[in-house]
This record gives structure tokens, sequence and C-alpha cells, in this order.
């Protein structure tokens, strides 16, 4: 497998990993109704099956995570995980009803254009 065709399937992974886990954490606490520190609340929280997609998302990002890290340059690596946060921004306006703000669209620009751009600079180093 070619080190791109690697990248592409692991930050893939990554990225849905990540975004799964917080979308049932948002699904599950939804579910679970207003929090309070008790035993019956935690008990909805643990009878609701979305924790359990969310603790099995944790777990395939960490393996995802893991296996980048192998391979990848920590510093893009680490800056292109935060993709999954522009992710959850657009799933949270497509289904979940919620409405970006101004702030929020510049946050989300910024972290892809600061991939791009450490992506741009590990690409020259590895040329020269």
């Amino acid at each position: 497998m070619r080190m791109r065709d690697f990248y592409l399937i692991g930050f893939g992974a990554l990225m849905l990993f990540d975004t799964l886990t917080q979308v049932a954490f948002k699904l599950a606490s939804t579910q679970a109704g207003e929090f309070v520190l008790n035993i019956e609340w935690l008990l909805i929280v643990f009878h609701n099956p979305w924790i359990y997609v969310a603790v099995a998302g944790y777990i395939g990002s960490f393996l995802a995570w893991m296996t980048l890290l192998k391979h990848a340059p920590v510093g893009p690596a680490f800056a292109a995980s935060h993709l999954a946060i522009v992710f959850v921004l657009g799933i949270s306006v497509i289904y979940f009803g919620e409405h970006l703000t101004v702030m929020q669209m510049v946050g989300a620009l910024s972290i892809i254009l600061g991939i791009v751009f450490l992506s741009l600079s590990e690409a020259k180093q590895s040329h020269d």
C-alpha cells in the first residue's frame, strides 16, 4: 500500500471514529436529559446504547491514531486530527439543526487552513 493511500485511509478512519464519538455523546446526552449527578441519571446514561457507540468510537479512534503515528509526522498528523471538529460542526448544523456563528465559521476555516499549511510545509521539508 502506498503511503498516500495509508494516510487517506488512516485519517479517514480517525475522522469517522472521532466524529461518531462526538455525535453519539450528543445523542446520549440528549436522551438522558439534564445533567444531575445521581444514580438515576447515571442509570439512564448507561442504559442508552449511544453511550456504548461513543466508547466504541473512542477505541476506534485510539487504534487509528496509534497506527497513524507509526508512520505520519506528528505535527501535521496532530493538526489533521482536529479536522473532526469541523466535521462535528457540520453534522451539528445538518443533523441537529444548530446554527453556525461567524466565529465558528472562522474557526473551522482556520483549522482547515492550518492543516493545509502544515501539510505543505511538511511536504516541502521532505523534498529538501
